[in-house]
């Protein structure tokens, strides 16, 4: 039987439906029931340090709940419904989630930095090991034996990598310091819940198998690249697992429209007629973390910036591509300036084709609201790209009518 065929325009209806695109948002005060909701569309949000405008994390549920209160994720964290592990990249993860990690953990840790330190100082694993033991939770910095000044991004001292290595085979976990986002390290029995750790521990197989179901659920429709992306799992091994998928009726092999491979329709996919949301989206939302499928599903080339020389940027230092019905259809080079209490678009992009008037009188409504979420008091509009011009006119207006 020949595969069913989905038009582009319906996988992207699809793919957005299951991130949560096509759930209304709330109209009245925002609490945990509605971080859970999101947590079940996306099933982990990706971590970013970077606070030129605000933390990625945070802009994922703005996307979806609009104005909410800030310490969601924090207040879910301490009260055990959220950890945090790499997974896609370092992320906020349901606690409930925890069992299909332990076969990472339990993996040989093949990091250079850790053998290294293990030869040099074998012993010094098992004292940092012993001091959280004794003394509590630590951040790096309390055990820093650095001597000089800190170099740039990567750059871990032996305190650093004892504990990232501690944190990647489960021994500890982390939660972030409010003022600075550093990591606090704590024993994982004395943070999660007893009952999230006694449940079984599943086997890698079926750990795998698991993830690529979620995977598949997430994305709603997705090719083998994009299930294991989701969860950072390898293809060979979830091949004949997707497989098992489709055998059971969870997986449906689907052609979509312009895909030169096969792609699987989860069974509890939906596709709405339309999407009508206009949302900023994260340079990490699961929407357009994967650059390969945002260019097939959305046909919007996308790449961060923010390591690029200021001299070749393109679009900017931070860049929101921006969700506009079912069609990424721009993109605003954003920054909060926090000492002038204004949210900054430096830059203001529309995408071929799409019409600059009204694309900006959707954006407007979006920005003002995201500045009042951040406790910033108005919206500055500056010159920078072809859309710039109407989006300061219709920001103005909206700020002079509403």
């Amino acid at each position: 039987m020949a595969p069913e065929r989905l038009s582009l325009a319906q996988a992207r209806r699809i793919a957005l439906a299951a991130q949560g695109f096509a759930d209304p948002r709330p109209t009245g005060r925002v609490d945990r029931r509605h971080l859970r909701r999101v947590m079940d569309r996306m099933g982990l949000i990706q971590i970013d340090s970077v606070n030129v405008l605000v933390r990625s994390q945070e802009l994922p549920l703005f996307a979806r709940l609009g104005p909410h209160p800030r310490t969601l994720i924090a207040d879910a964290t301490a009260a055990g419904e959220l950890f945090e592990y790499w997974v896609h990249e370092a992320c906020h993860v349901p606690t409930h989630h925890h069992h299909l990690h332990r076969w990472q953990m339990a993996k040989e840790h093949k990091w250079r930095r850790y053998w290294d330190l293990h030869r040099r100082r074998p012993d010094y694993l098992d004292e940092v090991l012993r001091r959280i033991e004794m003394d509590g939770p630590v951040a790096a910095g309390d055990l820093s034996e650095r001597v000089g000044k800190k170099g740039q991004w990567w750059d871990w001292d032996d305190a650093k990598v004892a504990l990232e290595h501690h944190f990647w085979n489960g021994t500890v976990t982390a939660t972030r310091r409010a003022g600075d986002f550093a990591r606090i390290y704590d024993l994982t029995e004395r943070v999660l819940p007893a009952e999230v750790l006694a449940r079984p521990t599943p086997t890698e197989r079926d750990a795998r198998k698991e993830l690529l179901a979620m995977a598949a659920r997430h994305h709603g429709v997705a090719t083998l690249t994009d299930l294991t992306d989701y969860h950072r799992v390898k293809n060979e091994p979830s091949r004949p697992l997707v497989a098992e998928l489709v055998e059971e009726g969870v997986l449906r092999e689907v052609q979509v429209e312009g895909w030169a491979k096969p792609a699987y329709l989860h069974r509890d996919a939906t596709l709405p007629r339309w999407i009508r949301r206009t949302a900023l989206l994260s340079p990490f939302d699961p929407v357009c973390w994967n650059r390969d499928r945002t260019q097939r599903l959305f046909g919007f080339h996308y790449r961060i910036e923010i390591y690029t020389p200021a001299p070749k940027r393109v679009y900017g230092y931070y860049v929101l591509p921006v969700l506009w019905g079912d069609s990424l259809a721009g993109r605003l080079d954003m920054k909060a300036d926090r000492a002038g209490r204004l949210l900054l678009v430096q830059g203001a992009f529309a995408e071929p084709g799409v019409p600059a008037g009204p694309l900006a009188e959707a954006l407007a409504p979006e920005l003002h609201a995201m500045a009042g979420w951040l406790g910033l008091d108005d919206v500055s509009v500056g010159g920078h790209g072809d859309l710039a011009l109407a989006l300061r006119a219709a920001v103005g207006h909206y700020a002079r009518t509403r």
